[in-house]
């Protein structure tokens, strides 16, 4: 039996091959889509994206290939609920074992494994330990709360009963709660709860099996999860059967091959490297720098290009991962509204800023996250989580536009984002005041005994730039005003590097 790898030279074999002998792809088709390394919100759009291209392949089966500890809840739940729809083809787990695996459906791994109409595994696999855990900051991690072990047991229970896995097996998976017994019925053995068996205790506090009068073996105690090798899965009637390799899977299930492999693409890996939360972190970072660049430039450049493509991939990424509706497209633009209100109709910065910048924060966690309000732990730690990745691009921003505020107008590299041109005229054809002449900048040592003397502002200050006095030109900066090129100044301290100065108004002239 053949393994392809998917590629354009197997598809084009693969189609010729069916059209010589007449039938479709629907009637062999069988495809593997992986599942490994830790569940997270990438996995998500991989797996629906491979999975639905499968069944529009007109595939017969899809066998998941699982490899994981486990990861998110959520991008769990998800992919066990879009395995649990597909009605267009039979749905396989199957635990493989290589060199490169590590041999496990834990976890999260355990839940999508569930949600497979069938499941096998390979030898020295093992499954199980599903309960839901909550990371700490330390990376330690704790129980989920009883209300998130609660709806994770139920959906495993769901599945179980769906499926038709056995039920007390799904709740000892997710619940340290739950104790499993060995028994005997009919010749076959399974694991079933004391109530599901309706025994009674013995005085050692173990039940006994009325039919022969021995004790039951205790598989799972209480507090310990229950995990299972594919031995005892197989024996227990959890798994279908054990199968060492693809082909022997093929073979167990009763399809034919070619099983079509389907791998992570370029396009997949760069999913992976775009939503992670460092990528994330900096998107953001680049973006409010870029449109603090293009605020302080003349005209539409490179700084608001560069911006709108940051954001632009940001929310495009969290879109793919179905976590962005239009809420937080609102709440973006209405901050960055704001936010525009403050920097150019209202001098200083104030409450209108402050609210713009939390709107695009709020937006921006939110765009992360398929849900507004939290109310499971695994939902809090994932709030936490994004949270922190929002506020370090934004605290990163501040620092980064602080810096390019004051050390902006002595960065020869700013030099080309000031218009240093000048206007002659007006439509009317009158002449407007000369511009004042450019001069070179003037060493800061210089500027000691300035404090009190008179100059013009060079350049717009925005609030810092340059300016002319006593016939130096310095870098100066206000304390938050917008000041027009050409406007009178007075110096009002010098600290250190920095050269503070306001309007000189009538009132400061004495």
């Amino acid at each position: 039996m053949r393994i392809a790898r998917r590629g354009g030279s197997a598809s084009l074999a693969l189609a010729a091959f069916l059209t010589l002998a007449g039938a479709s792809a629907s009637a062999q088709g069988v495809y593997v889509v992986p599942i490994h390394g830790d569940i997270a919100a990438s996995t998500v759009v991989f797996v629906r994206r491979q999975a639905t291209k499968a069944i529009g392949d007109g595939a017969a089966a899809i066998i998941f290939d699982i490899d994981t500890f486990g990861g998110r809840v959520d991008s769990a739940l998800r992919i066990s609920s879009f395995i649990g729809s597909i009605r267009e083809a039979d749905t396989v787990a199957y635990v493989r074992s290589g060199p490169d695996g590590l041999g496990v459906s834990w976890s999260a791994g355990a839940l999508i494994a569930m949600s497979c109409g069938s499941l096998y595994m390979a030898p020295g696999t093992s499954i199980g330990a599903a309960a839901p855990v909550v990371a700490g900051a330390d990376g330690s991690t704790t129980r989920a709360d009883e209300k998130t072990v609660s709806a994770v047991r139920a959906q495993m229970a769901a599945l179980a009963e769906k499926n038709g896995y056995p039920p007390a097996i799904a709740l000892a998976m997710v619940d340290a709660d739950v104790e499993l017994y060995e028994v005997r019925r009919d010749g076959a053995v399974a694991l079933a709860t004391a109530d599901e068996l309706g025994l009674e205790k013995g005085a050692d506090g173990v039940p006994v099996d009325p039919a022969s009068g021995e004790r039951l073996r205790l598989v799972s105690a209480k507090g310990k999860l229950l995990s299972l090798t594919a031995g005892e899965a197989e024996r227990y009637g959890l798994s279908s059967g054990t199968a060492e390799g693809l082909e022997n899977l093929l073979e167990a299930v009763g399809l034919e091959g070619p099983a079509i492999e389907l791998t992570p693409s370029v396009a997949d890996g760069l999913v992976v490297f775009l939503s992670s939360a460092a990528v994330q972190s900096l998107l953001i970072l680049v973006g409010l720098v870029a449109v603090f660049i293009e605020i302080n430039s003349p005209g539409f450049g490179i700084p608001g290009t560069v911006a709108l493509v940051a954001f632009m991939t940001l929310f495009g990424v969290n879109a793919l991962m179905g976590t962005v509706g239009s809420l937080e497209l609102v709440l973006f633009m209405l901050g960055a509204a704001l936010l525009a209100v403050e920097l150019f109709l209202i001098p200083g910065f104030g409450i209108t800023g402050i609210a713009g910048i939390l709107l695009i924060a709020v937006s921006l966690v939110l765009s992360m996250q398929d849900f507004a309000l939290p109310t499971l732990d695994w939902e809090w730690e994932l709030l936490g989580r994004n949270a922190l990745t929002v506020a370090v691009g934004i605290l990163s921003a501040i620092a980064g536009i602080g810096v390019l505020a004051l050390a902006g107008p002595r960065l020869r590299m700013f030099d080309r984002l000031t218009l240093h041109t000048t206007i002659g005229g007006t439509a009317g054809g009158q002449s407007l005041p000369p511009a004042v002449p450019e001069a070179p900048e003037t060493s800061p040592a210089a500027a000691d005994s300035l404090a009190g003397r008179r100059g013009v502002a060079l350049t717009t200050l925005r609030p810092s730039g340059r300016a002319i006095i006593d016939g130096g030109t310095y870098s100066v900066e206000t304390d938050g005003t917008y000041v027009e090129a050409g406007a009178a100044l007075r110096v009002d301290s010098v600290r250190g590097s920095r050269i503070l100065v306001s309007v000189r108004t009538p009132d400061k002239e004495s």
